[in-house]
């Protein structure tokens, strides 16, 4: 080594030994004064809180019991002229060394005694209202500069698990939640973590039920495996069921935190949750308890820039059947919903015994052979909602049904009962069979009539599967743009599943059935086509207790089903989304009322004569030969001598300004118009609006209005506007068929 090495050796153990001693004597003054700067620090956060939060912090005494701990004595934090949010008699907490160093708080130890923290809402005022509008004045800020979600998921989560110590030990601290004369509390009356070990009792609601948070905690490497479970009774939370109608039970209930890091860009969260024996109940979802034996979640979680979602490593449990879910949520620069789910080829039988009980009720018990593979892809841009993707599909290698469930779908290949319901309530019992004399089979139907309900409801239905794809997508996008349920997308295959086999519970579960069993008898073929055609054109219902084609043509014109002409067989399909309507539409001669309807013949005939199932007619498609029977004419009111001119009328209606065709105008008239009444949407199918809707009561290019007419530019707009709304809705029909 050479002289000036160990020259320069020497000057630098002198600068180590300077900077050392240097720390020691800052160490040594901090120590001798940490009393005092820790009351100059506690008065300066309590004068902040008084600032910012106008809250009243109070400290009975404070002092260091070691070198890294602190005891805090008679602490309470009182809102502004609210209720109490915080009391505590004791609490010592002692810091983590070395994230104390690079200016980060994390606690090594905790002991609190006897505390209570309350959440109060009287009225419309909180004790929390100063988080509320922190929070909204911390929006406005951000949101004038773009904010990384990455970070601040990373700093929410950093700042939680840092303040978890690795010693714990509480006992009597209350959590307490009033809001006017409801109160729901939970004492801890002990909670510990010792040597990673996590042991505490809980009381919910005095002695309603004792509960117990277990299981394994290690703070410094972030790893945590916690259950949560009751003595002698499922969790629950009275106060649920009571807020939202909501009964939610469970056995146990587990989390496990496994990896929390930054990759790239992304911070990412790995972890597992799982449950035994849930329980649910809601008249959204069933009308009965819904029992999930077990059900977990390997859950990879990302957070981006402007994005978060579930990663497709993610494994989603249930039963015996498990699936890789993906859902990403984009905010910026549109936002984007993206969801996908797929599954391997699984054991039928294994899929079939995972599904819940009480969801599915009419499969129960069902035994099958074979594998099933699912495939679903989700994507809506909503800044191009037009372009939304939806792809689903339940492909089979060797899939037959051994047994049926609880119901047997073959019973309609004969003749059985059809009992249609009110209200929850039994109608009648109907025949669906050679003894009724108004059954109809499908070649004794009128030819018109079929093709019209065909044209309306599901032009495709002898082709397609039981699901129309684009049909879906149309309805997802249209649901979108008005931001309400405007328009279903069911086919005749799940109009007459959900008639003939379900309850008419409008529940989440009935419609997943619903798609499942139409799955089973098409993939299947339990019921052949036309066989299924008969059945719905013999069951819908057409009238106020009006069921089937045969009591329909009986009762609408004194026909048989066979007798019926284009007119009619075009209003009979009119009237099938919205059937205790159907006496609306005519006026005391029997005639049909042309303000709305007319329009819709000249739609349905154009379509029919387009693919040839009619002839082209320079007319209405028999609007003006449809008669009502005399019998049923005298219950029609009479109408105003101003109403029963033809449709040439352009009058305003109802008070609605058809200059203004933007939410009050003709558009939102026909929303109102085939929105109808709640009984009639609960008939005979599941959507908001029908599948064809009818055009306007202008004539159309090449019509010779009645020379008594005088026009107004008004008017003449009114028709322009309404002209290209029927060329759109054309082009909408055409789309939707497939056919160019």
């Amino acid at each position: 080594m050479t002289y000036r090495q160990r020259k320069a050796i020497r000057i630098a153990g002198w600068v180590f030994l300077s900077i050392f001693l240097i720390g020691c004597v800052g160490a040594v003054i901090a120590y001798v004064k940490r009393e005092s700067l820790l009351k100059s620090g506690l008065e300066r956060a309590i004068r902040k809180a008084k600032r910012d939060y106008n809250l009243d912090v109070r400290i009975g005494s404070a002092k260091f019991t070691g070198l890294s701990s602190v005891a805090f004595t008679d602490i309470s934090v009182v809102p502004e002229e609210r209720d109490s949010l915080a009391r505590i008699q004791r609490v010592e907490v002692a810091v983590r060394f070395w994230p104390l160093l690079a200016g980060k708080i994390g606690l090594s130890g905790m002991t609190l005694e006897n505390g209570l923290v309350q959440v109060v809402k009287r009225d419309s005022l909180t004790n929390i209202d100063f988080l509320l509008r922190r929070s909204r004045d911390s929006t406005k800020k951000e949101s004038s500069r773009r904010a990384d979600l990455s970070n601040v998921a990373e700093n929410l989560i950093d700042n939680i698990l840092s303040k978890i110590p690795d010693d714990l030990n509480i006992s009597n601290l209350e959590f307490r939640g009033i809001e006017n004369k409801t109160r729901l509390s939970l004492l801890t009356q002990t909670a510990s973590i010792n040597d990673e070990v996590v042991a505490s009792t809980l009381k919910l609601n005095g002695n309603e039920a004792t509960w117990h948070v277990t299981g394994t905690a290690d703070p410094a490497d972030r790893e945590y495996d916690l259950a949560l479970y009751a003595d002698g009774k499922p969790l629950e939370l009275a106060y649920i069921q009571k807020r939202f109608n909501l009964k939610l039970q469970a056995d146990t209930v587990r989390a496990q935190l496994r990896d929390v890091d930054r990759a790239g860009d992304e911070f990412r969260l790995e972890g597992v949750g799982s449950v035994r024996n849930l329980r649910i109940n809601h008249p959204a979802i069933a009308r009965t308890d819904v029992l999930v034996p077990q059900a977990s979640m390997d859950a990879n979680l990302f957070v981006g820039e402007n994005y978060v979602g579930v990663d497709s490593s993610s494994v989603l449990r249930l039963g015996e059947a498990s699936a890789r879910p993906f859902v990403k949520y984009t905010l910026k620069p549109a936002k984007m919903y993206e969801v996908q789910l797929h599954t391997d080829q699984q054991d039928a039988q294994a899929v079939f015994n995972s599904f819940p009980q009480g969801l599915f009720e009419s499969l129960e018990g069902m035994q099958v052979a074979g594998k099933l593979k699912y495939d679903m892809v989700f994507q809506l841009d909503t800044s191009l909602p037009d372009s939304v993707k939806f792809e689903s599909g339940l492909t089979q290698e060797g899939f037959k049904i051994l047994k049926m469930g609880r119901t047997d779908f073959t019973i309609i290949n004969q003749p059985f009962i059809y009992t249609p319901y009110e209200k929850d309530k039994p109608v009648r019992d109907i025949v669906v069979g050679p003894d009724n004399p108004d059954y109809t089979p499908l070649n004794q139907i009128s030819p018109d009539l079929r093709n019209a309900l065909l044209t309306s409801e599901d032009y495709n239905f002898f082709t397609h599967k039981g699901f129309n794809e684009k049909a879906f997508r149309v309805s997802i996008a249209t649901n979108f743009k008005e931001k309400s349920f405007k328009r279903g997308a069911s086919t005749i295959s799940m109009q007459l599943v959900k008639n003939a086999f379900l309850n008419r519970n409008k529940t989440l579960s009935r419609k997943v059935e619903e798609i499942l069993i139409v799955w089973l008898i098409e993939n299947e073929r339990i019921i052949s086509k036309e066989r299924m055609y008969e059945v719905y054109l013999n069951i819908i219902e057409w009238g106020r207790n009006i069921y089937g084609i045969g009591e329909a043509a009986r009762y609408y014109f004194s026909k048989r089903p066979a007798d019926l002409n284009l007119g009619e067989s075009i209003f009979l399909a009119f009237v099938v989304p919205r059937p205790k309507r159907a006496l609306d539409w005519f006026l005391p001669d029997g005639s049909l009322q042309a303000r709305n309807v007319r329009g819709y013949f000249r739609l349905i005939g154009r379509i029919m004569a387009r693919r040839g199932l009619t002839a082209p007619d320079s007319g209405a498609y028999g609007f003006y030969n449809v008669r009502l029977r005399e019998g049923l004419r005298r219950q029609i009111a009479p109408v105003d001598s101003l109403y029963q001119t033809d449709s040439l009328m352009t009058e305003p209606i109802d008070g609605i300004d058809v200059e203004n065709d933007e939410g009050n105008g003709i558009g939102n008239f026909f929303r109102r118009l085939f929105k109808g009444s709640k009984s009639d949407r609960d008939n005979n199918r599941t959507d908001e609006q029908p599948t064809v809707q009818p055009e306007s009561n202008t004539p159309f290019p090449g019509e010779t209005a009645p020379t008594d007419t005088v026009k107004t530019r008004k008017q003449l707009r009114q028709e322009r506007r309404e002209r290209k709304r029927r060329e759109k809705e054309e082009e909408r029909l055409r789309e939707e068929s497939g056919n160019p």
